[in-house]
């Protein structure tokens, strides 16, 4: 095992930015790391004192369809599956991740056009490939999305998201998609927030409920660095999102590349899992948090890596 470079790290932690900020500002703090605000670490790079060190991220945000309850969903009166498809595909195709990324979170976030993350195996861009235009957005190719499944425009889309959980910039960031989908006169979108422990039990479908958010906003950090923490907890039958979706071939693929060791297969297994799941657009892939941390300019040996885990034992001061 390699020694660590360092007798010893102090970790504390902060309940509020403001108080963070200001420590790292006032030299008391040599790394923070974490849960810093976009316009934080904006602030930081303008800081002669200061380093900003940037890595491939774990965390993810994505828009959730409830199965259900969605425009022309499963318990609708109006029900109807290849609508409700042609509903998802037009969204798909009105997101535009750079903008998001560039003004919202001013790069703090990057776009995501996948269902795995950079950084591990298997990624794969299909949401460039299959929606927009080379992941810009497409006003023509969502309206023909609509207007091919017979779907009267615009579509009233109530779309929920929450700022104490997920943070203060999702404000922001919803207000921009609303803008987005509302482009060409598409949606008429009714923008909605609620405090998270509400929140989180209304969006989930249940044997006693089919919720009560159509379409949802939803964020990720992985418990473990590997593709299936990404496919298993969101498409997998009893996952976590409950959004009453299922389907059998992908939720008897994510099973098997899970035990497969053969690298190049599971891989195949993994690329054909992310195909079959764009094609059906339960979950929208947003954005892929960048790990960053803000160093003193006397700190060196921070590694930020596909890991996304913060390395103490090779951190040195002075």
């Amino acid at each position: 095992m390699t020694p660590a470079k360092n007798d010893a790290v102090q970790v504390q932690f902060f309940a509020d930015t403001s108080n963070l900020k200001m420590a790292v500002q006032q030299g008391q703090v040599d790394v923070a790391f974490r849960s810093l605000t976009p316009t934080d670490v904006e602030d930081f790079s303008k800081d002669s004192k200061l380093k900003v060190v940037k890595g491939p991220g774990g965390e993810e945000r994505f828009i959730v369809f409830n199965m259900k309850i969605q425009p022309f969903g499963e318990s609708q009166p109006d029900a109807d599956p290849a609508k409700a498809l042609a509903v998802r595909k037009a969204v798909a195709n009105l997101i535009d991740r750079e903008e998001l990324a560039t003004k919202v979170y001013k790069n703090t976030y990057t776009p995501m056009y996948s269902y795995i993350p950079d950084g591990l195996a298997g990624k794969v861009d299909t949401f460039k490939e299959k929606y927009g235009e080379n992941g810009k957005p497409s006003v023509d190719k969502a309206k023909a999305e609509l207007q091919k499944a017979g779907v009267s425009t615009p579509v009233d889309l109530k779309l929920q998201y929450n700022t104490d959980h997920y943070g203060s910039s999702s404000a922001d960031e919803y207000a921009a998609i609303k803008n987005q989908l509302e482009q060409g006169g598409l949606f008429k979108v009714d923008l909605q927030s609620t405090e998270y422990t509400q929140y989180n039990k209304e969006r989930v479908v249940t044997d006693d409920s089919d919720g009560s958010y159509p379409v949802y906003q939803l964020g990720w950090f992985p418990d473990y660095s590997d593709p299936d923490n990404y496919l298993s907890p969101f498409f997998r039958d009893g996952n976590f999102v409950n959004n009453g979706y299922a389907n059998k071939q992908i939720n008897d693929l994510i099973v098997q590349q899970a035990g497969e060791q053969d690298t190049a297969k599971r891989e195949d297994m993994l690329k054909q899992i992310q195909e079959l799941e764009t094609d059906d657009l339960s979950t929208i892939p947003l954005l892929q948090g960048a790990q960053v941390a803000v160093t003193g300019k006397d700190i060196s040996g921070v590694v930020l890596d596909a890991s996304f885990r913060f390395r103490y034992a090779g951190v040195t001061k002075g």
